[in-house]
């Protein structure tokens, strides 16, 4: 399903514009500051289905599973911060529908919410297995609540099974290494993160987990979880080998929130279907990772989960909102930090074996390293390994080939 691509300009700023965020989240709360940084002087209110304030997710993997950092610590503001908003937060009450036709938003408590403009900001929600629910010891990470919970797991136990080899199971395989677990990844793929870092540098990832005792079983699929008296006690692969465990993590990817738009007329696809202003219905958008907006460089629907996505993402919501006409076209950016590595993405790493890599800074073998990638020529990304700052300026060649438009950005589709 595509998005619509066009929309009417405006010019005119509408700054009594009232507005409805759904999601406490990183999102949203960029959203609220953007409306008020531009001029926004409407009634602002920010539904959230957790009691929390808006807090920062990339250190509930790391340091607030580790234990460095309190919990109030990833607080995205502090409470004056917010009050100098003028925003009302209504928080522990998630929507439950949506009509989109008066904007008009019903939450879980049975509360009725109406607004010139609704931005949708529900996030996602990570994927099961079949059983978990039902067995004591297996978690998920994607809240504030989930960090603590499996952090209190993490202390009492000594052997840890995370299912998944992407960014969140390597992030939390690489922090319960660290805290003293026996830890072993499972996953379908043959390297650590081999999707998003491509043949190479994936092994590379995977070498360095191995190196600080991480057992790494990959190309493996996961046949059932396994339990006695209610709690997990391993994993069965799918050969039939059962890897004990007094702890699991699933982390097997996310799915957006998108539930409550059920019967709200909205375009609905692995995200909320939006244009390339980030609008799904007059007066409707959506931000962070649930939104799936048409991308006008690369042709096509693009859907992005990292934190500086939603900031970015936000901005230009906001300004649309308020009658800009500005197309959302990031270059995409990820980053994850695991043991004493920082590896950054600008753009895509292609995940075939083909792919052309050439190292233009720094060494592998030395753990500090640039490497830019090619498709038919024309650059799709860049990956750095330790060197931030190589890599941010390294970030202009992705931008380019990025300008050029869908036919000059083959890989990047």
């Amino acid at each position: 399903m595509r998005a619509p691509v066009g929309r009417p300009p405006h010019t005119t700023v509408r700054a009594a514009t009232d507005v409805l965020v759904v999601g406490a989240s990183a999102a949203g709360l960029s959203t609220v500051e953007a409306l008020r940084r531009l001029g926004c002087t409407g009634a602002v209110t920010v539904v959230g289905a957790e009691t929390h304030q808006p807090y920062d997710r990339p250190p509930l993997s790391k340091q607030v599973l580790a234990g460095t950092w309190q919990p109030e610590r990833i607080q995205l503001r502090p409470g004056e911060a917010l009050s100098a908003l003028d925003a009302e937060f209504v928080l522990g009450d998630p929507a439950v529908g949506l009509d989109a036709t008066t904007r008009t938003v019903r939450t879980a408590s049975g509360r009725t919410l109406r607004a010139d403009a609704v931005v949708v900001a529900t996030g996602t929600r990570p994927r099961t297995l079949p059983g978990q629910a039902s067995l004591a010891g297996v978690h998920v990470l994607r809240t504030l609540d989930d960090a603590i919970a499996l952090r209190a797991g993490l202390l009492g136990a000594a052997r840890l099974v995370v299912v998944g080899d992407g960014v969140l199971g390597a992030e939390i395989a690489a922090t319960a290494r660290t805290m003293g677990l026996d830890v072993t990844v499972v996953g379908p793929q043959h390297a650590l993160m081999a999707n998003q870092l491509g043949h190479g540098v994936a092994e590379l990832l995977t070498e360095l987990h191995a190196g600080r005792g991480v057992r790494p079983r990959l190309g493996s699929g996961v046949r059932e979880l396994v339990g006695s008296g209610g709690r997990v006690t391993g994993v069965r692969l799918d050969d039939g080998e059962l890897l004990p465990a007094d702890l699991v993590v699933v982390a097997i990817g996310a799915e957006p929130v998108t539930g409550w738009l059920h019967g709200s007329g909205l375009p609905v696809d692995n995200g909320l279907l939006c244009d390339s202003r980030c609008r799904a219905g007059e007066g409707v958008y959506a931000v962070g990772d649930v939104a799936r907006w048409h991308h006008e460089q690369l042709g096509e629907p693009l859907r992005l989960e990292n934190r500086t996505n939603a900031s970015e993402q936000a901005m230009t919501v906001a300004a649309n909102i308020l009658g800009a006409d500005r197309a959302y076209t990031p270059v995409p950016y990820f980053w994850t930090d695991q043991y004493d590595t920082k590896i950054q993405v600008h753009g895509v790493v292609p995940a075939d074996a083909g792919a052309e890599m050439t190292v233009v800074d720094g060494d592998p073998a030395t753990g500090r390293f640039v490497a830019l990638y090619r498709s038919a020529g024309l650059v799709t990304g860049v990956l750095g390994w330790n060197m931030p700052k190589q890599t941010r300026l390294r970030r202009g060649d992705v931008a380019d080939a990025l300008a050029g438009g869908p036919a000059r950005t083959p890989a990047l589709r």
